[in-house]
């Protein structure tokens, strides 16, 4: 027996709730919902992706071990658009200054952090399009629909105060990711 007859079709079905809507392409899928839409591209034409009465189906004929992944990642992006579009995700910062006091102020799509460790030119993070963030005292509040913007917003403000080089036991001071989509670190 070879490689090629032990390969099987491999059928994974999501359930779609009434209240999304689903619009598939080819090459994307767009999920939307009452707070948003979000598209995902998925370039592969060995998997199949249909929908049909409430139900997203992905199929792959003969199916290898790396479709196999790739289908069941596809169905966790895909649960993680449709809980988007329902419910939104949250990131939430925690601003810590112990040495020098911090200020961050918000003013259109970029976020300045001034004296951060006494520097005298503020630090300044351009914030992608989609995510809203807001300062709550010494939180930053970061929303989206979509996951990975709210997470990679969160991931670049974090960054935008990393220090290199220091003992981080002393140097206490920085902006961090105190909860994950409404999960606690």
């Amino acid at each position: 027996m070879s490689k090629e007859d032990k390969k099987k079709d491999f059928v994974e079905v999501l359930e779609v709730p009434k209240d999304v809507s689903v619009e598939v392409t080819p090459t994307s899928v767009k999920i939307s919902g009452k707070k948003g839409s979000v598209e995902k591209s998925y370039p592969y034409k060995s998997i199949k992706v249909e929908f049909s009465n409430g139900k997203l189906t992905l199929t792959s004929l003969r199916t290898t071990q790396k479709e196999y992944k790739l289908i069941k990642t596809f169905v966790s992006h895909f649960k993680n658009m449709i809980k988007g579009v329902q419910e939104g995700y949250t990131y939430k910062l925690k601003i810590c200054s112990s040495h020098f006091p911090m200020k961050v102020k918000l003013s259109g799509n970029t976020l300045k952090i001034e004296n951060f460790l006494g520097e005298h030119n503020p630090r300044v993070v351009k914030l992608k399009e989609g995510a809203k963030v807001k300062i709550d005292g010494s939180f930053i509040i970061v929303e989206s629909h979509d996951k990975e913007l709210a997470g990679q917003v969160a991931a670049d403000i974090e960054q935008s105060t990393r220090l290199t080089n220091k003992d981080r036991r002393v140097f206490q001071d920085g902006i961090f990711i105190v909860e994950k989509a409404g999960k606690h670190i």
